[in-house]
């Protein structure tokens, strides 16, 4: 007899553990195939708009997010030339990042459109071709965004969605940080590994967005080699950015799961003392 397999979750309990996660109004959903400018090809996501902030979910029915992306500095959206049919192809330009988005539906491709746009400028787009009753949505979702803007400049200290938390943030005397995290970016850390490989080969970092976090690693096979690993933290998990995400209950799960996947081979790195990393021009976060 097979084995049964797991009951899923509920609707309804998959919106609250969602909610769970952020208090930003939900506005609109779907499925949303997207091309970060880390991504090597597009990702396949069910994703949810939520404020002004696009949460990334595997499927319809996960309950904890693998990426988002706050959209509220959105310089532009271009339409792409697709030569797929019924494809909707346009790009989000950000200050930091251009991020491509394809939906397989004309349709809903223009309701995308509709949204975005009208969260981010604040006003409904007269060039988007939607029907009547899309247009009173997206007028709906117009007022609920200047009331929750409104709101959130009255009390910022009780906004669901923080700005860019400050690199020092990182630190958390309640919450230590693993041995291995160092306050730098991508160059300093490569260039830690490659010149002390006698004191590790993992290091934990910032992520370029200051919120979630980076592993960088430099690996001997044939020849040395550098990579990175995106953590991003959701809600009080952190999902390791893989082919298949895995998710873990804290950064120094995170840390033992590349330890015993690799068997060993990839070891923390860790200077003797802080007065070794900052004599070697560094900055150090202290850990005490």
């Amino acid at each position: 007899m097979m084995a049964k397999k797991p009951p899923k979750p509920a609707p309804r309990r998959i919106f609250q553990e969602r909610s769970k996660i952020t208090a930003l109004p939900l506005y609109f959903e779907g499925f949303l195939s997207v091309k970060r400018s880390e991504y090597q090809e597009y990702k396949h996501y069910w994703t949810e708009l939520r404020g002004t902030t696009l949460f990334f979910y595997t499927d319809k029915k996960s309950t904890t997010y693998v990426d988002k992306l706050d959209i509220i500095d959105l310089t532009c959206l271009t339409d792409q030339n697709s030569t797929e049919k019924n494809c909707v192809k346009f790009t989000l330009v950000l200050p930091k990042e251009d991020v491509q988005l394809k939906i397989e539906n004309t349709e809903s491709g223009e309701e995308w459109k509709g949204f975005i746009l009208t969260v981010t400028e604040l006003s409904v787009p007269l060039h988007v071709s939607l029907l009547p009753g899309q247009v009173i949505r997206l007028h709906e979702v117009l007022e609920k965004e200047k009331k929750r803007r409104i709101e959130t400049e009255r009390t910022p200290s009780s906004s669901p969605e923080k700005g860019k938390q400050p690199v020092e943030d990182y630190e958390d005397v309640l919450n230590p940080m693993p041995a291995c995290f160092y306050s730098v970016s991508r160059k300093e850390a490569t260039e830690m590994l490659e010149k002390n490989p006698s004191m590790g080969n993992m290091i934990l970092r910032p992520g370029s967005d200051s919120r979630n976090y980076s592993i960088t690693i430099r690996q001997e096979i044939d020849l040395p080699r550098i990579k990175h690993y995106k953590v991003m933290s959701a809600g009080k998990n952190y999902t390791i950015d893989l082919e298949k995400p895995v998710t873990l209950p804290n950064l120094f799960s995170v840390i033992d799961y590349f330890v015993k996947e690799t068997r060993g081979n990839l070891r923390p790195f860790i200077y003797s003392t802080d007065e070794t990393l900052e004599t070697k021009g560094f900055p150090v976060t202290s850990l005490k």
